[in-house]
């Protein structure tokens, strides 16, 4: 009986500290950068194509446009992914567009909201290309996990940002 309840209190005490970790650390922020052997109008284009999304975005299936005007602020799309085979949906929100240097989108779920912003610069005749992501929990659970998660959220930019320059270097398509 002794061992039961040394063993709920130790438990127990996991469980707060686990609790704890999103309030202390609500969401996290990262940055990650690349450098393009295309031109900014390229790139720009090529990241904004949907046709091209699925090379760069890992699962992506499609975007469906739900309101506001089309590819512009204030427009909401439903993008979906196949997450392991389950279908994962995440509201989009433009916040912001600045054509061929920075858009900045909300994205939501149940689980959490993620602000990010993708710049892009011409640099000669190549683009730099970075992204400045804040995600934040929706509830202490959600908040914890990603407090202990952090690193793995990055390196998923990482890889996209990645496949995005592989995408872009091997575009054929004239836009």
């Amino acid at each position: 009986m002794k061992y039961v309840k040394y063993t709920l209190v130790v438990l127990s005490v996991l469980i707060v500290v686990f609790l704890l970790i999103g309030v202390v650390v609500p969401g996290i922020s990262y940055d990650c950068e690349i450098t393009v052997d295309k031109s900014l109008e390229e790139s720009w284009n090529v990241a904004q194509d949907e046709e091209k999304m699925s090379e760069w975005l890992e699962g992506y299936q499609k975007m469906e446009h739900v309101s506001g005007p089309e590819g512009a602020v204030g427009a909401v799309s439903n993008v979906y992914f196949d997450n392991d085979g389950q279908e994962m949906v995440i509201k989009e929100t433009i916040t912001a567009l600045q054509p061929h240097e920075s858009i900045e989108m909300l994205f939501e779920t149940d689980f959490m909201n993620m602000d990010y912003e993708l710049r892009m610069a011409s640099e000669g005749a190549k683009t730099k290309i970075s992204s400045l992501t804040q995600v934040e929990g929706n509830s202490m659970f959600s908040r914890s996990v990603i407090a202990l998660m952090g690193s793995s959220f990055k390196a998923e930019e990482e890889k996209n940002l990645l496949n995005l320059k592989k995408a872009i270097e091997a575009n054929q398509k004239n836009y």
